[in-house]
């Protein structure tokens, strides 16, 4: 039983490791857990697994009235997920991080369920912190995570990548036609997250002139929010003859046929955003998410920019520098041959598969 999500950053490197496990045995019974009305519900499914909700959400730092049901959900989907786990009978509880892993997980060390739990990032969320002490092994990316969990319990495993997001081999001539891109024009690829992101979105939204101006062609990845912002500021601020080259889209469903265009990418600097950017080897510009818990997202790209793997633009200066940053790195191919250099040593290969190995040890298969 695999448990947690809210966002990809979760959601994928749960379903990274679920592919690992059913690749090694071939006949593994697996379900999904999740939260009612979350991203997981939709994407689980689509990956080929099965999956149950929970009616749970977070507890909010700020007052709100929502914290006045959290109680009640807490009770409630500590209730259904006993129930799921004395139907389903799991050999080892995973979690992910995420609302619903925190009730799966407590319930499982609660029936005597190994429990392995997999942390992407330098610093924990709450709920891996909280199970930390109850789990059988604790899969972790970074050195130093023994300052929160028992270090007799942590390995290094890094994270785990969707393998047919970063097979890129032999893929540009289907990419070039899935995004209908013109041979002999770099490709710019911006993603903020598997839900977009407002300040990247608003940085893309100024430079648009610019891009189209310099013969640049656009992937960019909204998220829902400002799908349609995107298409009026296209429409608005481009000539019909430069607004073929800017490719708008919610979400894109192929992320291999991106990655394989892409010259360029700019990015969150999330845990597996960059384990995906390392295993594909692409010149990239992260600009953090400022509110990330402890800005692991900032300590992320200067280590990477120490590194001389990436490029570091302060969300607070991404508006006003993103187009000439994207403009000079796409005018320096010497620069972008070292970044993607330096950014490939970076990758760990075969992460999930490490992971599954330890969650098939404590099934005792």
């Amino acid at each position: 039983m695999i448990s947690g999500g809210g966002t990809g950053g979760h959601i994928f490197p749960a379903i990274a490791i679920a592919d690992a496990i059913v690749r090694k045995t071939g006949k593994a019974d697996i379900l999904f857990v999740g939260a009612k009305g979350r991203m997981e519900m939709e994407k689980v499914p689509l990956a080929g697994y099965p999956i149950k909700g929970l009616w749970i959400s977070g507890f909010q730092r700020s007052f709100t009235l929502k914290n006045l049901l959290f109680p009640l959900k807490l009770a409630v989907s500590l209730l259904m997920a006993g129930r799921i786990i004395r139907r389903f009978e799991p050999n080892v509880v995973v979690g992910v991080g995420g609302y619903a892993s925190g009730a799966i997980c407590k319930m499982a060390v609660k029936a005597k369920i190994p429990v392995v739990l997999q942390e992407q990032n330098s610093f924990p969320g709450m709920t891996n912190k909280l199970l930390g002490k109850a789990a059988s092994k604790i899969c972790v990316a970074y050195d130093g995570m023994e300052r929160y969990f028992p270090q007799e319990k942590l390995i290094r495993t890094g994270n785990p990548v969707r393998q047919n997001m970063i097979d890129i081999e032999g893929k540009l001539g289907q990419a070039y036609d899935f995004f209908n891109l013109e041979k002999g024009k770099p490709v710019v690829l911006i993603v903020g997250g598997s839900q977009g992101a407002r300040s990247i979105n608003e940085s893309v939204d100024e430079s648009l002139a610019l891009f189209a101006s310099n013969n640049l062609q656009l992937i960019w990845q909204t998220g829902k929010m400002y799908s349609e912002r995107a298409v009026t500021a296209i429409n608005e601020k481009l000539d019909i003859s430069s607004r073929n080259s800017i490719h708008a889209v919610e979400f894109v469903q192929r992320m291999d046929f991106a990655y394989a265009a892409a010259d360029i990418v700019v990015s969150r600097a999330g845990a597996i955003a960059i384990s995906e950017l390392c295993a594909v080897g692409k010149p990239c510009i992260f600009i953090p998410l400022p509110s990330a818990a402890e800005d692991h997202q900032t300590k992320n790209a200067l280590s990477l920019l120490e590194n001389k793997a990436a490029l570091h633009l302060p969300n607070a200066e991404a508006k006003q520098k993103l187009g000439k940053m994207v403009m000079e790195l796409a005018n320096d191919e010497r620069l972008r041959n070292e970044l993607s250099t330096n950014i490939r040593k970076l990758a760990v290969s075969d992460s999930a598969g490490k992971i599954a190995d330890e969650i098939l040890k404590l099934a005792g298969k």
